[in-house]
């Protein structure tokens, strides 16, 4: 393979160890992988990826301050491809299995990181990074109510969003608005149907055909016909008819 072919590799991880034993691993492949930089600090990375420009960045999940996905999520819209390097539970491995995502376990097989490479190489022309980041989160938050982060697609990319953020969720025809805490509003490329599918067991109700709410932003309830919900920044929701009874039930 020539020079200019080389996978840009960087290299995301808070153990040195972990850092030393996957560069070691990788010098039987140097003429195929060009590691352009190491970093144990996920605050460092995140200044850093987006100048280096990698093709591939192989991401410890667990680390402090900012996890492998909350990187993911400050990153933004990226083109590199992804290989999680992960100690998680077999729940998240098979996770990463049914979505078609990268991961190495720790320690790190010889014949399961050339299998890697070789994926990555086949799919340069073509990431499909995105989608199946999209299809990863999904999964995890469906199947773990732990799980605090949430991937929204948008139409420039992907929106990685912590749960807990989540103020309320408005139909729009095909698209939903998800407002925040912050004040941010994102439109989203997904039903209301698909999102309350994808956010139950976490605090939210469908209460209008048109309106989804995060209970714990809840302030007040307003009787009427169905009634209203002021949340927490002042917003005011209308509340169903129909959806009366069940939104009081979880009262």
């Amino acid at each position: 393979m020539e020079m200019e072919s080389k996978i840009k590799t960087v290299i995301v991880d808070d153990e040195p160890g972990s850092i030393e034993a996957l560069k070691w691993e990788l010098q039987a492949y140097e003429n195929e992988v060009e590691v352009l930089a190491t970093f144990q600090s996920s605050l460092e990375a995140l200044e850093k990826i987006p100048g280096l420009a990698p093709d591939l960045v192989y991401l410890d999940i667990e680390m402090p301050v900012l996890n492998g996905f909350d990187l993911l999520k400050r990153l933004g819209k990226s083109s590199f491809d992804v290989i999680f390097t992960t100690a998680y539970d077999q729940f998240a491995i098979k996770a990463f299995k049914v979505n078609a995502v990268d991961y190495l376990l720790k320690p790190i097989d010889e014949d399961e990181l050339r299998k890697a490479i070789g994926r990555v190489q086949q799919r340069r022309a073509e990431p499909a990074t995105q989608q199946q980041l999209e299809q990863l989160f999904e999964y995890l938050q469906k199947h773990s109510p732990d799980f605090p982060t949430v991937a929204l697609p948008t139409l420039e990319g992907l929106e990685f969003v912590e749960v807990d953020d989540i103020l309320h969720c408005e139909s729009s025809s095909n698209y939903t608005y998800i407002y925040l805490t912050t004040g941010e509003k994102i439109l989203v490329s997904k039903t209301l149907k698909e999102l309350e599918t994808l956010l139950t067991g976490h605090h939210f109700c469908r209460v209008h055909h048109s309106h989804m709410v995060n209970l714990k932003h809840v302030r007040r309830y307003i009787r009427g016909k169905g009634g209203e919900l002021v949340l927490k920044d002042g917003t005011v929701v209308p509340v169903s008819r129909a959806k009366k009874e069940d939104l009081l039930k979880l009262f």
